[in-house]
């Protein structure tokens, strides 16, 4: 458990595992992303909620419900016009001033109730049970009428449709209190004697019902106990029923009776120990071994990397059953325990923000915008494993923010990770690009420059002919139609086989040039060297091979012809010659070991050697990690990947995502992929940004990956009124006269349409400098559509 497996690793003998040649270097004075000084207690203890893909999870707080939309005072107005207009209707309805406002009442009731004329005056009648029906019958007259002239009101206002507005967002228990408010201001123009201070009269509502209960009874037996009590309750609940409808009352009430009975069964639980602590070792009985590490947070002891690296080895050890010899190493080592093998501890001078315990690196902050959704609104932007592990495709101009805002961060977040043992890394890019010092890197090779200590091994330390044929296919015959990848597997295969048959390795590329060629000497020394009966098939293969030479269509001289750009004395000791200077590194070791790996290309000098050497490296990288255990993620960095994709590596980076391993494809433009092969190349990728400059040609290619999206449009058409009465036409006139503008309908259209998410001229002229659309998608399925990321931020 002290090591990570890397001393006796199978796969790895042709270039054991490097150790760093620099020294320790100097620990850093904080965790990043917090101030200096700040304990890494406290960046442990941060909430890390679970959130949607590409969301800065450290310290992230979703949003807050949006506030409701407040009333618009056309609204407003047409809740008061109504209220004005009833309230000067009742005014005249209680002097008896409306015509012919006692009609239905005296068609309704008899004759010998009232006195005669146009009004209502009740008679007094001395021979009945009911002295004054007539007072009693106005009584509920007047009652009918308010009750029509309220519901007339609140249809017209719109009252329910505004209450609903303004308490169906409210959270509980506000939205109960605001009903209850109103409940009680109703009860005050109900029953105002029963509150003091109140000195208005009741509304129609308690008397009108006494009298339809006397008239009905013929009786005044409702005045007396109990009814009138009940009659009251009956007209208090009828009154406070809709506000309580309206509030939740009884959800509410039915919410908190259960939650106190669920109190009361459970025991009370004690708040979550925090992650300085290290709960899940105390979870699993290893309390030791949580109060060393916990001990040495709080002297300072431990970085963030050693926080992330101890969790990921005790995730490990708990999956493998090993727990006690994890527990032992780390009463041994502390906060050093499983160091990696370099000795390393952290990166010198960091540039970006990380957070190691999700794996994730913040390369900007989610712009709000309309379209951006509330969880990403103002948000920090981050990439991870889980997303990189689909892959990402990044396209942008030179100066527009490829490599210093989104490839360093990304090598930099995936050489932290490697220290932690959960990751390895590959970094192809220029030289003296801006992508972190060699002390940040295990192995360090520098194509084509003598003071390299490394060499790329062009095989991958492979034993099988037909896999290093393959490697070198896609090198030298990925991009040419006329060759085919197949047909150049083969004619290498019939040549590195026999030669590893007769010489037990594979040959220098400058020696495989001339077996291409039809080297007559080489041919024949080879031939001779598989004289025994032992090497039949390998010498058939050879035959094979030496009757296709100087055929039409043989794709030897096309092979040779791209081995000589490799032949030349600044490659003389590099790729396999076999120099004392450049030990061999084989790419096979990252699908093994949490390396961090950086090579450099000749890309101002040698251009095509660069994307050669690329897609030599892109196709190692895409086989190598399929025998991987997966128990580390492993990721390549292109930083320039013009040339490099191809039909064959496209199917190759498809199959990544359930090998736990991604791509990283940065592009100037789209153009320098086969324009055959742009769909391909965006299906196969999950994650895809497109960053400020991008042209129209190139945004139209992400506007197509991306797709549609149902919007709603709103068309306001505007139509002019004309009168044909007199006076309208003047009162058109003279509304024209005051405020300039003819009098005018408004028509809006509300439809749902189909439309681009993000449209090429969008992409290409409405991206600020500084910013990229971003789209993400994990290897659990999740996505985030294409959204607005300010990398600035």
């Amino acid at each position: 458990m002290d090591g990570d497996g890397t001393q006796e690793a199978r796969g790895t003998h042709a270039t054991p595992v490097p150790r760093s040649r620099s020294a320790l270097p100097p620990m850093p004075s904080a965790p990043p992303g917090q101030a200096p000084g700040a304990p890494v207690a406290g960046w442990l203890d941060e909430p890390r909620p679970a959130t949607g893909p590409g969301i800065w999870r450290l310290g992230y707080r979703p949003p807050k419900a949006a506030k409701a939309e407040r009333v618009s005072p056309t609204t407003v107005v047409g809740m008061l016009i109504p209220l004005a207009a009833a309230l000067l209707v009742w005014s005249f309805w209680r002097r008896g001033a409306l015509p012919y406002e006692f009609t239905l009442l005296r068609l309704f009731t008899p004759q010998d109730w009232w006195w005669g004329g146009t009004t209502a005056r009740p008679k007094h009648l001395e021979d009945q049970a009911l002295q004054y029906p007539g007072v009693e019958a106005l009584d509920v007259y007047n009652g009918l009428f308010f009750a029509l002239l309220l519901y007339t009101v609140a249809r017209l206002g719109s009252w329910p449709a505004v209450v609903r507005h303004l308490l169906d967002g409210r959270p509980q228990p506000a939205r109960a209190l605001w009903a209850a408010f109103g409940a009680l201001a109703a009860l005050t123009l109900v029953y105002p004697a029963t509150f003091p201070g109140v000195g208005w009269d009741p509304l129609p509502v308690v008397s009108p019902l006494f009298s339809l209960i006397v008239l009905l009874s013929d009786s005044y037996d409702v005045y007396s106990a109990p009814w009138e009590t009940i009659l009251h309750l009956l007209v208090t609940a009828l009154v406070v029923w809709p506000f309580a409808r309206v509030g939740g009352w009884w959800s509410l009430a039915r919410d908190r009776l259960s939650a106190r009975g669920a109190a009361q069964g459970e025991t009370p639980e004690s708040a979550p120990e925090p992650r300085s602590r290290f709960p899940e070792l105390r979870e699993a009985g290893r309390h030791q071994a949580a109060d060393v590490l916990a001990a040495e947070v709080l002297a300072g002891r431990m970085t963030d990397v050693d926080c992330a690296r101890v969790a990921h080895h005790w995730e490990r050890a708990r999956g493998q059953g090993r727990t006690a010899e994890f527990t032992d190493t780390v009463l041994r080592q502390g906060g050093a325990a499983f160091t990696h093998p370099s000795g390393a501890r952290d990166l010198p001078g960091r540039t970006a923000r990380h957070d190691l315990l999700s794996g994730q690196v913040r390369i900007g902050r989610w712009a709000t915008t309309e379209r951006t959704p509330a969880a990403y609104g103002g948000a920090g932007a981050a990439l991870e494993p889980a997303t990189l592990g689909t892959s990402l495709l990044v396209v942008g101009p030179s100066g527009s923010g490829k490599t210093r805002q989104v490839i360093a961060p990304l090598a930099e977040s995936l050489a932290l990770q490697a220290l932690t043992g959960s990751c390895a890394v590959v970094v192809v890019c220029g030289a003296g690009a801006p992508v972190g010092p060699d002390t940040s890197y295990d192995v360090v090779v520098r194509i084509g420059d003598p003071a390299s200590t490394h060499d790329l091994d062009p095989y991958a330390g492979s034993d099988d002919p037909d896999e290093a044929a393959g490697f070198l296919a896609e090198a030298l015959a990925g991009d040419l139609d006329a060759v085919g990848t197949e047909r150049a597997t083969t004619t290498l295969a019939q040549l590195l086989g026999p030669y590893r048959a007769a010489h037990g390795r594979f040959p220098a590329l400058p020696v495989l040039r001339d077996l291409l060629e039809g080297d007559e000497r080489a041919l024949t020394d080879l031939r001779e060297r598989l004289a025994g009966e032992a090497h039949t098939p390998m010498r058939r293969e050879l035959e094979a091979r030496v009757r296709l030479t100087g055929t039409t269509g043989d794709p030897g001289p096309a092979l040779a012809g791209r081995l000589a750009l490799l032949d030349r004395p600044a490659f003389a000791d590099f790729l396999g010659a076999g120099g004392e200077e450049h030990r061999p590194f084989s790419l096979r070791a990252v699908a093994h070991h949490p390396l961090r790996v950086r090579i450099d290309l000749p890309e101002r000098t040698h251009g095509e050697v660069s994307r050669l050497i690329a897609r030599l490296v892109l196709a190692q990288f895409t086989e190598v990690v399929q025998e991987g255990s997966g128990e580390h993620f492993a990721a390549l960095v292109l930083d320039d990947a013009t040339g490099t994709v191809t039909p064959e590596s496209v199917r190759r980076v498809q199959r990544l995502r359930p090998r736990n391993a991604g791509v990283v494809l940065a592009l100037r433009t789209v153009s320098d992929v086969p324009e055959a092969l742009h769909g391909p190349l965006y299906g196969a990728v999950g994650c895809r940004m497109a960053l400020s400059g991008v042209t129209t040609w190139d945004g139209g290619r992400f506007a197509e990956a991306w797709g549609t999206e149902w919007v709603e449009t709103r068309d306001v058409a505007q139509h002019t009124v004309f009168a044909d009465q007199p006076m309208t036409r003047a009162l058109h006139r003279l509304r024209k006269l005051v405020t300039g503008k003819a009098v005018t309908t408004e028509a809006v259209t509300v439809r749902q349409v189909e439309r681009e998410r993000w449209s090429a001229s969008e992409l290409a002229h409405g991206v600020p400098p500084g910013h990229a659309v971003l789209s993400v998608t994990s290897v659990r399925g999740e996505h985030a559509p294409p959204l607005l990321v300010d990398l600035r931020g």
